[in-house]
C-alpha cells in the first residue's frame, strides 16, 4: 500500500502535464559561452625566459621543468597558507601585500627573503609606473 505523500494523480503517471517555462528554453540559453584560452597550470613556460636572461646559452630538460614547476607551486600554497594565517590574525578578511611579504619573509630566511622582497617591491613599482 502507497504511504499518502507518494501518490500521483493519472496525468503525472502518463507525462501529460503542460509544460514549463524552463521547458522551453534551449540548452545554449542555459549556459554561455566562455571566451578566451584557459590559463594553464603551470609556470613552466617562464623558465626558458628567465634562464635566457641569466645564461644565453643553457636549457632545461623537462625533469628539471617539473621538479622546478613543483617547486614554484609548494612554495606558492606555503606563501598563500602563511598569508591567510596572518591575515586571520588582524581579523581582516583580505590578503593584501603586506601580508605577502610577511609571508615571504618568515618562509625564505635570511638574505634571501630580503632579496626576493627587495624584488618583488621593484617589480610592483614598474607594474604602477606601467599603467
Amino acid at each position: 500500500m502507497a504511504e499518502p505523500g507518494c501518490e500521483t494523480s493519472s496525468e503525472e503517471s502518463l507525462g501529460t502535464e503542460e509544460p514549463t517555462a524552463v521547458d522551453l528554453k534551449s540548452p545554449k540559453q542555459e549556459q554561455p559561452r566562455r571566451r578566451g584560452r584557459r590559463r594553464p597550470d603551470s609556470f613552466a613556460t617562464y623558465f626558458p625566459r628567465v634562464l635566457k636572461q641569466v645564461h644565453e646559452g643553457l636549457s632545461l630538460s623537462q625533469q628539471a621543468v617539473s621538479v622546478m614547476d613543483s617547486l614554484f607551486k609548494d612554495m606558492f600554497e606555503r606563501i598563500v597558507d602563511e598569508a591567510s594565517r596572518l591575515s586571520r590574525s588582524t581579523k581582516c578578511s583580505t590578503i593584501t601585500s603586506r601580508e605577502i611579504q610577511k609571508a615571504v619573509r618568515l618562509l625564505l630566511a635570511g638574505e634571501i627573503g630580503k632579496y626576493t622582497v627587495s624584488e618583488a617591491t621593484k617589480a610592483v613599482i614598474r607594474f604602477n609606473r606601467r599603467e
